[in-house]
């Protein structure tokens, strides 16, 4: 490695959409590492550039359009920048630019030059300008600018060696002298900048492309409609049929055939019973261990998290890295943001609201994509009561299936209303503000596959890390409840209440507690109580509203915080109550 870039950090700066992520990996091996920056919930991405025998430490800094950000995320990227500044090691600073966007991307590079920092400027997506009718005259962009200027595509890899073998060249550029001062003007910046765009760049006349009609088509509030529920069937048909064929055919049988045997040498050990053992391994019937009703933290504890909800994860998170890197997502946040600013979110918050139908777990984790208090809490509840995941969708079909298709349209509908009203009562009396929607709608783009993988295990490792430790507690607390009869006496106190109210048999409250743990198994429990279509849509929607499921509770009581997850699932509760309660009146 040169000298000069012996212990520096290269910093990767730019706008949202840029190709900020392909550009990361391809300049990054497979390991890298998703950070919080300290007491907040935003991240940003490390890695390692591998130059002979050293190695330089790459940070991924969230997109920014200015360094005077306007909302929360863009706050934290400005201070990782800052810090990055004022580090002894002279940080090399690459600002990416979209080349088929020159004049908005000089803006932050404008900045970047008045702080007098070493630089070097990235103009990505160069083969798509180049598609597209730009023309962009690199050697005069980089004469004016006073730094270097690589041409790069972060997909197929073109001027990455180009821009590596160009790290010992950053400098500090000399057009604060010869240009623009320090007090620049708003007014004068963009003068300026237009100047340069008139020197450097041409356009040549073009028809639409037909991913630009696509983008047209998909953000119409009629056939965006049409769009968006294409693109939401066929990625919920992928995520179903990618996470059951993981469960059926790796995670159930590893289970059954390598770790069972295991669980059984250690109940042996305990002679099959015991406090410690029904804590640990759970209830063994007739040398067999159940992972979905024996409720050990080494069972059932591990088997949920990873042989049930994974899976589903795995494949929503694929589906929604595609997504993501195609460039639909923030045409669906456009699409329907009015709707959700009625509800207290803005149109982004539909995120949250998808990943939950794969798994409420990676929903409410997703929340904290959401900058204010206000909108965690209402997309947190509001998943939580009326998105049902996917296994309980599918066990909601099966049952409700011979009644028809009116069954289960009913309780999906009756799910959806109860959403926009929580919404709309939830925007009115809880405190705080909902921003705006700020996003770039970037082109279609085929996505990187190399960086959507690395993607998709940083996010299989970071809900490994997060969400499985919290299932185990939530585990050992059910185990408690029971050793101490707690579930019993619920058992009890709240059989009056489903009868009275509900219609329901005494029997559904079993169901009711198994729910707490698996959704989709509590539905299923319904199976034999032999009910009427009457009890039987009751009893779906209930189940779906009542309380999550353990993983999910234990996740959201981390991201809410005590006091806000007692307030949430109160709204629950009570919900759940009216809803069924009225359910039995009108049926």
């Amino acid at each position: 490695m040169n000298k000069k870039l012996t212990n520096k950090k290269l910093m990767l700066i730019g706008n949202p959409n840029v190709g900020k992520s392909a550009i990361f990996s391809r300049l990054t091996g497979v390991k890298v590492i998703v950070s919080n920056y300290h007491g907040t919930t935003v991240e940003f991405t490390r890695g390692y550039l591998k130059l002979g025998d050293d190695r330089m430490e790459i940070v991924d800094i969230p997109g920014i359009y200015s360094l005077e950000p306007t909302i929360k995320a863009e706050e934290i990227a400005v201070k990782i920048f800052e810090e990055a500044v004022k580090e002894k090691n002279e940080n090399i600073f690459i600002n990416v630019i979209d080349s088929t966007n020159l004049e908005r991307n000089l803006n932050l590079t404008y900045e970047l030059i008045k702080r007098d920092i070493p630089l070097i400027v990235v103009l990505n997506f160069w083969d798509e300008a180049g598609h597209t009718g730009v023309s962009i005259n690199r050697e005069k962009l980089e004469n004016i600018l006073g730094v270097p200027v690589i041409t790069t595509c972060g997909i197929t890899g073109e001027g990455i060696k180009s821009l590596v073998d160009n790290l010992h060249n950053a400098k500090r550029s000399n057009l604060i002298s010869k240009r623009i001062s320090k007090d620049i003007t708003e007014k004068s910046k963009w003068e300026q900048i237009g100047e340069i765009i008139e020197q450097v760049q041409k356009l040549k006349h073009r028809h639409h492309t037909i991913g630009e009609k696509l983008s047209d088509f998909s953000i119409h509030p009629l056939s965006g409609l049409l769009v968006a529920i294409i693109v939401l069937g066929l990625s919920l048909s992928i995520i179903r049929l990618i996470g059951e064929s993981l469960i059926t055919y790796l995670f159930e049988p590893m289970f059954e055939n390598y770790w069972t045997p295991i669980l059984l040498k250690i109940s042996a050990l305990f002679n099959g019973n015991g406090i410690l053992h029904d804590i640990l391994i759970g209830q063994v019937i007739d040398g067999k261990i159940s992972y979905l009703d024996s409720m050990g933290m080494l069972s059932t504890g591990l088997f949920v998290p990873i042989a049930m909800i994974l899976p589903y994860i795995t494949a929503f998170y694929f589906v929604l890295s595609f997504l993501e890197d195609s460039g639909y997502l923030p045409r669906l946040g456009i699409l329907v943001d009015n709707l959700m600013h009625k509800l207290g979110l803005h149109g982004l918050a539909i995120i949250p609201m998808l990943l939950g139908i794969g798994c409420n777990v990676p929903g409410a984790l997703s929340t904290r994509m959401l900058e204010t208090r206000k909108e965690k809490f209402i997309a947190s509840t509001l998943m939580a009561i009326a998105v049902p995941c996917m296994a309980q969708i599918a066990m909601i079909f099966g049952l409700l299936g011979r009644y028809g298709l009116k069954a289960i349209i009913i309780v999906f509908v009756v799910l959806f209303v109860v959403w926009v009203i929580l919404g709309l009562l939830m925007n009115r009396f809880v405190k705080g503000t909902s921003p705006e929607i700020f996003t770039e709608i970037p082109p279609y783009r085929i996505p990187y596959f190399k960086s959507l993988l690395k993607k998709l295990w940083m996010r299989i490792v970071w809900f490994i890390k997060e969400a499985v430790p919290y299932v185990l507690l939530g585990v050992l607390i059910i185990n408690i409840l029971y050793v101490l009869h707690v579930i019993d006496f619920l058992g009890n106190l709240v059989g009056p209440i489903i009868t009275g109210l509900m219609g329901l048999p005494k029997e559904t409250v079993g169901a009711l507690i198994v729910g707490f743990l698996r959704k989709d198994v509590a539905v299923g429990m319904l199976v034999p109580l032999g009910l009427s279509m009457k009890q039987m849509i009751i009893s779906s929607v209930i189940l779906t509203m009542y309380f999550p499921c353990i993983a999910t509770f234990t996740v959201l009581l981390k991201e809410l915080g005590a006091k806000d997850m007692v307030k949430s699932a109160t709204i629950m509760i009570l919900s759940t109550l009216i809803v069924g309660t009225i359910l039995n009146l009108v049926l």
